[in-house]
């Protein structure tokens, strides 16, 4: 069986972890609802 302190440096990286990926995908969601980025490709002007 693993030891506590074992388990609990594991626990800190996972929550570590979490929370990185949730802070970026917040990013991500806030610049879509901002408009800064947009899944359409832009229309070319040169013609």
């Amino acid at each position: 069986m693993a030891d506590r302190g074992g388990l609990k440096l594991l626990g800190f990286i996972f929550a570590s972890v979490t929370l990185a990926v949730m802070l970026a995908t917040g990013m991500v969601v806030k610049g879509y609802a901002d408009g800064s980025y947009s899944l359409e490709s832009a229309a070319s002007v040169d013609q």
